[in-house]
């Protein structure tokens, strides 16, 4: 073989190694990495914090969103005591299985309570449904927001305001929106059937 020939050939094997070793998830395996989260995420209206808001619905979550923001504990790039305690040893292979279980996790449908008004929020949300949308071909690394209970919509509206979490596009879409506005854009998300508790 000539040596440019074999250059060649070790250079592609050299690109497709890590694609040979990459492993699909498991969803077994996320199934039992997922017991140590169940203590908070499978309770409905739980919660652990303070200023106090509910423990959030993930059950049905997109997995390319759960892995994305696991990642983002692990790496100490998003806050959360508990989140990043949870997360700092887990591989990444193990994010992917948790990640797969809850997109296809049993659930069951919880009550959202919101104090916002559902009708004034769905005019206000409208914009949001350009990259939160249920439809399949909705963004993928975008979080669902169907469901889930308002007021943890409405402490990751005001920590996007503060800054406190970290994105510009998010940051922009909210900026000049006062107070009401989140309870009401939280209220409409809420009343929508989609994310649950998980089993």
């Amino acid at each position: 073989m000539k040596k440019s020939n074999l250059a060649f050939a070790v250079s592609v094997l050299a690109v497709s190694l890590p694609q040979l070793n990459a492993q699909a998830a498991d969803v077994d395996a996320g199934r039992a990495a997922f017991e140590t989260c169940r203590g908070c995420h499978s309770i409905p209206a739980y919660s652990n914090a303070y200023p106090t808001y509910y423990v959030p619905k993930i059950g049905g979550q997109r997995a390319d969103y759960v892995a994305s923001a696991l990642k983002a504990y692990r790496e100490k790039n998003r806050p959360h005591g508990t989140m990043k305690a949870n997360t700092y040893d887990l591989s990444d292979q193990t994010i992917e299985n948790i990640a797969a279980y809850i997109e296809s996790a049993p659930g069951k449908e919880t009550k959202s309570p919101a104090g916002g008004d559902p009708a004034a929020g769905k005019k206000l949300a409208q914009s949001c449904l350009s990259c939160h949308a249920e439809s399949k071909d909705a963004q993928s690394n975008v979080p669902r927001l169907a469901g889930q209970y308002g007021n943890y919509l409405v402490k990751a509206m005001k920590d996007y305001q503060s800054g406190k979490r970290n994105n510009p596009i998010m940051q922009s879409m909210l900026q000049g929106l006062s107070g009401d506005d989140l309870e009401n854009i939280s209220a409409y998300f809420a009343s929508l059937k989609g994310l649950t508790t998980t089993d």
